[in-house]
């Protein structure tokens, strides 16, 4: 048998909880219900996913930035682009990539290189 507390408060006085009268109710923001998943024209719904395909991926308007690479790094699959130390790229990152990757560019190849190689320039 259960007692007669349970564990939160129906008076909670969190800005989250429902408004004690209509006139509270008429300021409040409404607060969306549905899951809203960012998305970025250009960027296909599988970088979102984390799956990367560097062929399908176009550079932002804005935001990139050329690169010295620090160190060699030999790509792990295909979606990696392989590195010489002092070479120049340009890189930029995607909404929802993982903050130690970046997108880097070298001509016609593109893929995923790890930030620790870089010293990033202006």
């Amino acid at each position: 048998r259960f007692s007669g507390t349970f564990v939160g408060n129906a008076e909670s006085t969190s800005p989250a909880a429902a408004p004690s009268t209509p006139a509270a109710a008429a300021t409040l923001p409404a607060v969306p219900t549905i899951p809203v998943v960012p998305t970025v024209v250009g960027v296909p719904n599988t970088v979102a996913e984390g799956v990367l395909n560097p062929s399908e991926v176009k550079p932002p308007a804005s935001g990139t930035r050329k690169a010295r690479v620090l160190y060699d790094y030999e790509a792990a699959d295909s979606t990696e682009l392989a590195l010489l130390a002092d070479e120049m790229i340009t890189v930029y990152s995607l909404p929802g990539m993982d903050p130690d990757w970046l997108i880097g560019e070298r001509g016609n190849q593109k893929g995923k290189v790890p930030v620790t190689y870089l010293e990033l320039l202006s």
